[in-house]
């Protein structure tokens, strides 16, 4: 399994960007997905998770309501489209295939938002 995530910049306080992160290999339809990211100097954090289907997601409490996680299985795609964002949001996010506990990650994407 591969995950190559795409779509992280500098980008000012309440702005907006979409994460995207392709998948490799014929399980990716089969599985759930999520972004996890990691600030500097702190641990992994969840931030969402999309079952299999794209029909049930989850979100962290910092992130609802401006984030929003989405998949489509034809092209191996997992995308988080990330408005409002606030300087708090700055962390490298990868793409990780499971819902709780992850088996595979990507490289990560770097995601820097200026005050």
């Amino acid at each position: 399994v591969q995950l190559v995530e795409s779509g992280g910049g500098l980008v000012q306080a309440g702005g907006s960007l979409r994460l995207s992160c392709a998948a490799s290999g014929r399980t990716f339809s089969r599985a759930a997905m999520s972004w996890v990211r990691q600030a500097p100097g702190k641990g992994l954090e969840r931030v969402s998770a999309i079952n299999s289907g794209g029909d049930t997601t989850t979100y962290a409490d910092s992130v609802k309501g401006r984030f929003t996680i989405s998949r489509d299985n034809a092209k191996n795609t997992l995308y988080l489209q990330m408005n409002s964002l606030k300087p708090e949001d700055t962390a490298v996010y990868f793409c990780a295939r499971g819902w709780k506990e992850i088996d595979y990650r990507g490289q990560g994407t770097q995601v820097t938002v200026s005050s």
